[in-house]
């Protein structure tokens, strides 16, 4: 049972404020909600995580749907999934992995936990949610360091360059036909980028392209290599993949960046992408690999963009 360090909006005495002081602190993200699901407290790792203020959040409601949050399906989840609401109609607590919608647009993976809050009378009076980032941050803040030095880094995204991904993909050719490891690539393209940059103007295309290699970047695995291939166009390089495993993640990218906003001026400004993804054969080159992929990625164009090709279709 988890007594209240706070009532409503308000901290209660001397222990309320000691609470604060610690929740304050925390580096994972920490917010109240009510009985109504609404936000009476926001701390600064969440303020962190999300790129929301407290200012911008407390007094919402969790189910207007600021965060978005969605499963890795593509589902929302702030309506009947909403772990606060089945913590606040269970009294149990509930743990979930499922992707925030951060102010920046891009898709963040978190684990959730959400956990009852009693009054002294052991009535339920509202929830708290802790969350935390699910990214492999350690590995991809030294991975955009060792780009930097190598002048292997895309300035706009922050993905490795069209360089840096020939180079591995060179490199898991040549890994392949020694060792037989299997890899899979992904060719990506943001569907009527041009339509973007006429509506919005280049600033917010650039804004875009960010969004997309972000949600990308956050929703990959460590060991996995992203790169901008030129303009509008990324490839991902997914090693120890199986056919499955493939199309999984090539659906999990098309879905969350199909998720994914920025706020323009009151406005949503959404795009989806299309995808290629092949798995890698010893009889490959370079050149072969890529164009078998940017080949299912253009069939995924006229499937009506949106798409995923992969070698089985």
């Amino acid at each position: 049972m988890v007594s209240s360090p706070m009532h409503g909006a308000n901290l209660m005495d001397t222990e309320s404020t000691l609470y604060k002081v610690i929740l304050d602190n925390l580096y994972d993200g920490v917010y109240f909600v009510d009985t109504q699901r609404c936000v009476t407290y926001w701390n600064p790792g969440a303020e962190r995580l999300t790129g929301y203020t407290s200012d911008e959040v407390v007094g919402t409601q969790c189910h207007e749907k600021l965060l978005r949050h969605i499963d890795e399906h593509g589902c929302v989840l702030c309506d009947a999934q909403c772990p606060f609401t089945q913590t606040l109609t269970d009294g149990t607590a509930h743990e979930v992995e499922m992707y925030l919608h951060h102010k920046q647009g891009y898709r963040l993976p978190v684990s959730v936990r959400v956990s009852p809050v009693y009054d002294g009378e052991g009535r339920i009076i509202g929830a708290v949610q802790t969350f935390s980032d699910n990214t492999a941050k350690v590995a991809a803040v030294n991975r955009t360091k060792e780009l930097e030095e190598i002048a292997f880094l895309d300035p706009l995204t922050g993905l490795g360059n069209r360089r840096f991904t020939e180079a591995n993909m060179r490199n898991w050719l040549d890994q392949m036909q020694r060792y037989s490891w299997p890899f899979g690539l992904m060719f990506v393209d943001i569907d009527n980028f041009k339509r973007v940059n006429d509506t919005y103007g280049h600033d917010i295309g650039d804004e875009v392209l960010r969004m997309v290699a972000r949600t990308m970047l956050h929703n990959s695995r460590p060991f996995d290599i992203l790169g901008r291939w030129g303009g509008e166009e990324f490839i991902a390089i997914l090693v120890n993949v199986t056919p499955a495993h493939l199309s999984a993640i090539a659906n999990r990218f098309r879905s969350l960046v199909e998720q994914s906003s920025l706020d323009i001026d009151g406005k949503e400004v959404q795009v989806t992408v299309s995808i290629g993804a092949t798995l890698a054969v010893k009889e490959d080159t370079l050149d072969r690999l890529v164009k078998r992929a940017d080949t299912y990625m253009y069939r995924s164009k006229t499937h009506g963009r949106n798409f995923v090709t992969t070698d089985d279709m």
